[in-house]
Order: structure tokens, then C-alpha cells, then sequence
């Protein structure tokens, strides 16, 4: 996905209320495309860890305009899997490992496969 709105539409399918709900997750995972504006940007927030980092900084769970409490972790891999296909730890992404749309593959095609090179590092 390209835009952090259209994230927040995704949301929306998946968990209800409205993209106003979840929106700040999502912008805030995209943030760094404003000084890093291209793939390497998500090695930034784009993992295991920042999806953690996101529950501190938003809470455990949000409570969406339905009255719902939605678990922030949930929002933070939504947004993962959707950009990437799986979710990373940081130490794949220091280990150089290369997108599904690097290889040649098209991206997201699995949500738990990892890409080789990073499957060969570990």
C-alpha cells in the first residue's frame, strides 16, 4: 500500500469504525517517507519491534468510534503485512535482507514466508 489512508481503509474492513480511527497508527509508521522517500524507509518502523513501539506509544488498544477496543499490536501488523508480506524483526532489516519486490516477486504473496535471503542469514 502507498498511502497511509489507505491503510486506515483496510482497517476499517477488518476491524469496523471509521479510517479517522486509526489513521494516526498508520501515519505514524509512514512517517519517516519524509526524509527517506523510498522502500528503505520501512527499516525504520517496519518490524516486529516498531510494531511494539507503537502499542507504547499508542496504548495497548484504541477504542475505535463503534465503541470497540481494537489492540494497537493488531493496526501495527496489519500495516506490516501489507507493505511487506510478513513482519521482519529489526535484525532482518540490518541483515540486508532484500523486499519480495527486490527479487522480483511479487510483493506480499506470502504472509509468513520469508524472503530467502533472510531465511539463509538466520
Amino acid at each position: 500500500m502507498a498511502h497511509p489512508l489507505k491503510h486506515a481503509e483496510s482497517s476499517v474492513k477488518r476491524f469496523g469504525g471509521k479510517s479517522e480511527d486509526y489513521l494516526p497508527i498508520h501515519n505514524w509508521f509512514d512517517e519517516s517517507k519524509a526524509f527517506f522517500p523510498d522502500f528503505r524507509h520501512r527499516a525504520l518502523r517496519h518490524h516486529a519491534e516498531g510494531i511494539f513501539l507503537a502499542e507504547r506509544l499508542f496504548g495497548v488498544a484504541i477504542r475505535n468510534s463503534q465503541a470497540k477496543q481494537i489492540p494497537v499490536r493488531y493496526v501495527g501488523e496489519q500495516h506490516v503485512k501489507e507493505d511487506l508480506g510478513w513482519i521482519p524483526t529489526a535484525a532482518d532489516w540490518l541483515s540486508g535482507f532484500q523486499s519480495p519486490g527486490q527479487r522480483g516477486d511479487r510483493a506480499g504473496s506470502s504472509a509468513t514466508k520469508r524472503p530467502s535471503s533472510v531465511s539463509s542469514a538466520l
